[in-house]
Formats: C-alpha cells, sequence, structure tokens
C-alpha cells in the first residue's frame, strides 16, 4: 500500500517535508497547496512536479489523499485543519498548533468528534541522538536521573539583522524564544523524563531590535525531585560547524552515568566514578535538518497507517506542551514557581 500525501504550505521549513516525503518509498506526494500557486508550482517542480492548487478544498476532490501534512504559519491552521476533519482523513500540522492553546484545543476536540487523527509536527524528540538517550533510559544505563539541562546556543541573534535572512518574522514575535523555540525541549524533557508538576522561569531580551525574548533560564520541578534546566541564548553560540544541528548541548546526569550531547550530534556517556567518555551509536544522517528528524517523524506516522503503531504526539498530548509554555510565561511575569501538576 502506498500512502498519498498531499502538502499545504510551500515556505522556508516545507522543503524539508517534501524532500523526505519524496524519498519515503512508502508515499507518494501528490499535490502541494500554498496561496501563491507560482510559490507552490516553483515547490512542486523541486519535488517530482505533482499537482498544485491555491485551494485546499479543491486539492481534495482533485487528489483523494490519505494524509494531510500542514506546513503554514499557526494562525491557519485551525481553518486547514477543520477541512482536513471534515473530510475525514489524518492530518499533521506543524508547531506552534494553531498559534495559541485555546484554538489548538478547539483544534483536537474538532479531530476527535470527526474520528480521525491529528499529530503535531513536533520533529526535536526524533533527532537521533535523543531517541538513543531514551534507549538508554530504558535499558537503566544512567540509573536514577538526577538532571537534565539543555544550552541553547545558535549564535544566530545578534544585531539589527538577526533571522531575517531566513525567518524575519522571528523579529516582530511578541512571544519568541519559550514559543518558538523552547516549545522544541519542552516536549524532549516530556518525553525523556515525563510529565513536571512546576516550572519557574526568568526571560529576558538581549536584542532590541526583537520584540520578544530571546534569552531565559527555565527549570522543570518533578514530583520525584528530578529537575530539567533549560538555559536559552540565542545570541550566544556554541562548538559546532553548524550550530543549528543540535542548537546547542546536553547533559543527562544520573546515579550510575552521565550522557552528554555536542554541537556535532555526538552523543557519549561515561560511567560514575570514571574520567573516560565511550562514544554512543547515533543513526544520523550528517547533513540533514536535526540529524534527519524530519523523515524520521513522517515514518513514525506513516508506519501508524500502514500497521497500526502507536501514535507519539497526537494533539490531545501535545497540548500538555503548550500548557507548559503557558505556565512559563505566567512564571516569568509573575516572578514565581508555577504549579502545572496534572497537566
Amino acid at each position: 500500500m502506498t500512502i498519498k500525501v498531499l502538502g499545504v504550505g510551500a515556505g522556508y521549513f516545507s522543503q524539508f517535508h517534501y524532500e523526505a516525503w519524496q524519498e519515503n518509498e512508502n508515499v507518494e506526494l501528490i499535490g502541494i497547496v500554498d496561496r501563491d500557486i507560482e510559490t507552490a508550482r516553483s515547490m512542486a517542480e523541486r519535488f517530482g512536479n505533482p499537482p498544485s492548487f491555491t485551494d485546499l478544498q479543491i486539492a481534495l476532490d482533485a487528489t483523494s489523499p490519505d494524509l494531510v501534512d500542514i506546513i503554514t504559519p499557526p494562525p491557519t491552521h485551525l481553518d486547514l485543519i477543520s477541512q482536513v476533519a471534515a473530510a475525514g482523513l489524518p492530518a499533521i500540522c506543524q508547531k506552534p498548533l494553531c498559534g495559541n492553546l485555546r484554538d489548538a484545543q478547539r483544534a483536537a476536540d474538532i479531530v476527535e468528534q470527526a474520528g480521525t487523527k491529528l499529530i503535531v509536527h513536533e520533529n526535536f524528540r526524533f533527532q537521533p541522538w535523543y531517541r538513543a538517550m531514551a534507549d538508554l533510559l530504558v535499558n537503566n544505563r544512567v540509573g536514577d536521573v538526577y538532571q537534565m539541562t539543555f544550552r541553547l546556543r545558535p549564535g544566530d541573534g545578534q544585531g539589527p539583522h538577526a533571522y531575517l535572512a531566513r525567518q524575519p518574522y522571528f523579529q516582530t514575535m511578541p512571544r519568541f524564544l519559550v514559543h518558538e523555540t523552547a516549545v522544541h525541549f519542552v516536549d524532549v524533557f516530556r518525553y525523556l523524563m515525563g510529565e513536571p508538576s512546576w516550572v519557574w522561569a526568568d526571560l529576558r531580551t538581549l536584542n532590541p531590535v526583537i520584540t520578544g525574548e530571546d534569552a531565559g533560564l527555565i527549570v522543570f520541578g518533578f514530583e520525584d525531585g528530578r529537575r530539567a534546566v533549560f538555559d536559552g541564548n540565542r545570541l550566544a553560540d556554541h562548538a559546532a560547524k553548524d550550530p543549528r544541528r543540535t542548537m546547542g548541548e546536553a547533559l543527562l546526569e544520573g546515579s550510575a552515568a552521565t550522557m552528554e550531547l555536542n554541537g556535532y550530534g555526538q552523543l557519549t556517556i561515561r560511567e560514575h566514578g570514571q574520567e573516560s567518555m565511550t562514544a554512543v551509536e547515533v543513526a544520523s544522517h550528517p547533513t540533514r535538518f536535526g540529524g534527519g528528524c524530519v523523515p524520521a517523524l513522517q515514518a513514525h506516522v506513516v508506519e501508524h497507517l500502514l500497521h497500526g503503531s502507536a501514535l507519539e504526539n497526537q494533539a490531545f498530548d501535545y497540548l500538555k506542551s503548550m500548557e507548559l509554555v503557558e505556565a512559563i510565561y505566567r512564571s516569568t511575569a509573575s516572578g514565581t514557581k508555577v504549579s502545572v501538576a496534572g497537566s
């Protein structure tokens, strides 16, 4: 069986989606929708030249897809998800889902009532080094986990021209670091460590041309005493040929061992009391975004459609990450820890 995929959106990041769909042997990319027909055609020419459309409903009627991949700005999500759900089709949708928690909740409700599926394209947890970390945790190689820390250092936020070449809307987002970027690591922490019970945050803006926050500290507390720390600064960089490959460096510490992730996507583990680090095998693509996390997420969804395997990051589950984002902003506004028990 071949899964027929209709793509909606032809902006900057969509190229990574279409490249991965085109290379998946179980998938046929059957159309690309964009409000600008020339943009849609230009993208289609790069990836097998499927039909181009400016209207989703016309595309749905013309192509009869099995899956719709929504790769558009958040304000468009709710309407597009509603159309796809009305057609009884499953969808993947980019983050931040619908742009706010209220509309994301509405989208999740619509999909549930339609009896179909909505998977959020939250791809960082599919980066191969985090999948390798998860395997080591499952196999108890680290022992009792004490803390995980991630230091975000992409180095792309300095000066008056920050972000303009790639994603210029970053400059005017009222909520930036957490809403756009740290949400990835909220999800990674949840994936590796479970659900936190409280958060504390201190956010700030370092580059004066940026409307929203671009640096900050966030602490996540768990009922059993574990902690996770996000230390983000988009102006500073880290040692890496491509600072965007991992976006920073991670450290996960436990009673039996410590794991470290560097900016090259290399993962090592050091046993407690030892000096030497041992390399962990990571099935990483050397040049793909995030080590190949986009095709990994897509393959995960295709596997579900073909064989019924369990799905990660369906809309209702992803609402928990969005609730944590809201708690982070409440914390920095109040200067206090905010309970997220039951999130």
